[in-house]
């Protein structure tokens, strides 16, 4: 679940899903995504630390260039994971038991003590719209 919360908080920011849409076809170098996105040249950087560190892309070296290329696996196992932690949330571990537990406890409450009409008495915290 770590890696997938790297992965989706990286491709969370416009700029840097941007970054990965053009990667996607290109192996490109820092300076054209300066150029093509029209941020500086630290801002590029910044984002790129941010997409290296969730496994996202790679980077070749060559001379005084910086060249970068998506990671396509990387990619796909974190795609592939959410999908299936979405369709079958109780799966692998995705959250702790406890978790899990409490979830079982709350719905088994709502069940026996709610009144389909009118859920608003249930919800404990009785905050605004809670329901």
């Amino acid at each position: 679940m770590e890696t997938a919360l790297l992965v989706l908080k990286a491709i969370s920011q416009p700029t840097r899903l941007r970054i990965l849409l053009l990667l996607a076809d290109a192996e490109l170098c820092s300076c054209e995504l300066v150029e093509m996105l029209g941020v500086t040249q630290p801002a590029i950087s910044q984002h790129m630390n941010v997409l290296r560190d969730a496994g996202l892309v790679s980077e070749r070296k060559s001379g005084t260039w910086v060249y970068y290329k998506l990671q396509r696996p990387s990619l796909e196992q974190t795609l592939q994971w959410l999908s299936q932690a979405m369709l079958e949330p109780r799966d692998k571990g995705n959250l702790p038991t406890v978790e899990w537990s409490k979830l079982d406890q709350l719905l088994a409450d709502r069940q026996q003590n709610c009144d389909a009409e009118d859920p608003q008495p249930c919800c404990k915290t009785n905050k605004k719209g809670c329901s």
